[in-house]
């Protein structure tokens, strides 16, 4: 199995603007939209637009809409590794990718950006060097060419260019504060009926970074 996210730089913060994984022969990529007037789901499998698709790499996948700018798509691993499943979920142009009840007999050797499986930490592509800077970590697991690549199109920068960097948040923050139109304290009440912490967490700096109130939708 191979995942592949593409993000898109938003001068200090980036986020997930589609994900691709290939399990066994297939490939299925998504992809979220920002126009609102956009009720189609967009994705590839097999590099075909809106493909047929009941199953991927033999695993049933099923396709939802939670709500008018959500979709979800469920890889449905049970098969193999009992009540675990791969969601892609896409709300407005966002895009997540989790790995439910995910164990070390189905994702103990995973490598890549999510780092080791046990401990957690962030490893370079030699398996031993730890990086703590989260840029580092990206530039370190660009996809290289010798790697097949699993988006459909190709997009800028590929390698040997390095991924674009953000904007330095600290130099950046007096400018931002003035452009702000929705506050922390608005941002937090948004938030606060969600029950886990560290999703309030993220909700409030998604509701700030993006100026968006409607982000707590995406939880």
């Amino acid at each position: 199995m191979y995942v592949q996210i593409r993000t898109k730089l938003v001068r200090f913060w980036s986020y997930i603007q589609q994900a691709a994984i290939r399990i066994g022969d297939d490939i299925l990529e998504v992809k979220g939209t920002s126009d609102p007037e956009d009720v189609d789901t967009h994705y590839w499998f097999n590099f075909e637009y809106n493909g047929a698709m009941t199953t991927v790499g033999g695993f049933p996948v099923t396709i939802t809409k939670p709500c008018f700018a959500k979709r979800k798509f469920e890889i449905d691993l049970s098969s193999k590794y009992p009540d675990q499943k791969i969601i892609i979920m896409t709300y407005k142009e966002f895009v997540e990718v989790d790995f439910e009840n995910a164990t070390e007999e189905s994702f103990g050797n995973a490598v890549g950006m999510l780092g080791d499986f046990n401990s957690g930490e962030t490893l370079a592509r030699d398996g031993s060097t730890v990086l703590h800077h989260f840029t580092e970590l990206g530039q370190e697991w660009q996809v290289l060419p010798s790697e097949h690549m699993l988006f459909h199109d190709v997009a800028e920068p590929q390698f040997p260019k390095k991924c674009t960097e953000p904007e330095n948040p600290r130099g950046a923050r007096r400018r931002r504060l003035a452009e702000a139109t929705i506050g922390e304290e608005e941002a937090e009440a948004a938030c606060e009926s969600l029950k886990d912490a560290l999703d309030r967490k993220d909700c409030v700096y998604d509701i700030l970074a993006t100026q968006d109130l409607d982000m707590v939708g995406a939880y």
